[in-house]
């Protein structure tokens, strides 16, 4: 089964389907980034997942052999304000010395690195959670703005605005390319957002049960046990709301909010929210502890597979959905 688009986001990419593997801390890698290059989408390593700058380096030449031409991208993702020791602006340089094409940015506003990455041809895309926000980046100058909604996995941002509102608000006034993303799982969703005006979708909690992912198979099965109705929201009291797998560490900072919502000290819960109790989950497979990201798209997380095949099955069900579309209102693709 075969169907053909053609959207800007697939020309900005030079990519075959407007799919985009968002990155994912710690699980998005040079191999799975990689495949997803070869898949004919869209993939970003995560930089932060390489304290060592040479570590990402190694990375991103790694993740060349194995796209095999295709192309790929690095994301950074930034806090929301500029701290002690950060290294922004070393992972830029890098990216620009190591000639990658493509950057997803995160967190802050990357106004100031636009000179400097756009001024070497590269391509940004700006990841936020809001269509206002969707506006500021357009206004200052990215390539592409991705939009994500209150289902996706990670941070779905204060407002909670469902993928389905958030695009169709987006297309009225974006007139950059628009990936959207937020609960998407299957074919169907893609030409959904297409049709809601959407140049393109991201992927990030379908894509964990990939064979590529490096993280432990008991997670990936935990995963694809799970519904629609197990992720939860946390984090809201210190306005960085995050959706994550429920577990005993949800619980215990849904109550630890529940008891400081008046003045919720962050440090309060680092103790369980901190990114290497969340790796440790992926290293062992004991999904019980840790800020695990994952959207309401894990209801389609049905299978352990090849990245390549899940891009077919997507790409399969997006074929069906078209003509499904075609049966509707009687037209006839082969005239």
């Amino acid at each position: 089964m075969n169907c053909q688009f053609n959207t800007r986001i697939m020309d900005l990419f030079n990519i075959r389907l407007p799919i985009v593997a968002g990155g994912m801390q710690w699980l998005s890698t040079a191999d799975y980034v990689g495949a997803a290059a070869r898949s004919g989408i869209m993939g970003f390593i995560t930089a932060g997942s390489y304290p060592d700058l040479e570590d990402l380096r190694t990375a991103i030449r790694r993740c060349r052999e194995i796209a095999e031409g295709k192309p790929f991208g690095v994301n950074v993702s930034m806090l929301p304000k500029l701290v002690e020791g950060e290294t922004t602006d070393a992972i830029f340089d890098l990216i620009i010395e190591e000639g990658v094409a493509f950057v997803e940015t995160a967190g802050r506003n990357p106004e100031k690195y636009l000179p400097k990455l756009q001024g070497e041809g590269i391509k940004v895309v700006h990841k936020v959670p809001t269509v206002r926000l969707a506006r500021k980046a357009q206004q200052i100058g990215v390539d592409a703005v991705t939009l994500v909604g209150a289902e996706c996995g990670g941070h779905p941002g204060m407002d909670l605005v469902g993928t389905f509102v958030q695009a169709a608000v987006a297309a009225r006034d974006i007139s950059i390319p628009l990936i959207v993303g937020g609960g998407v799982g299957t074919g169907a969703h893609l030409i959904a957002a297409l049709a809601l005006g959407a140049d393109g979708v991201i992927i990030g909690t379908r894509f964990l049960v990939a064979e590529e992912i490096w993280a432990h198979r008991t997670f990936k099965e935990r995963l694809v046990q799970a519904t629609e109705t197990d992720t939860t929201l946390m984090l809201h009291t210190v306005r960085n709301t995050l959706r994550a797998l429920r577990n005993k560490t949800t619980e215990i900072v849904q109550q630890l909010e529940r008891e400081n919502a008046e003045n919720m000290d962050i440090s309060i819960l680092m103790p369980y929210i901190s990114g290497k109790v969340g790796r440790n989950a992926y290293e062992t497979g004991d999904t019980s502890l840790g800020a695990l990201a994952t959207g309401q798209a894990v209801a389609f997380a049905d299978k352990i597979e090849p990245l390549a095949d899940i891009v077919k099955r997507l790409e399969e069900e997006a074929c069906r959905s078209m003509e499904r579309l075609d049966s509707l209102t009687g037209h006839d693709p082969a005239k």
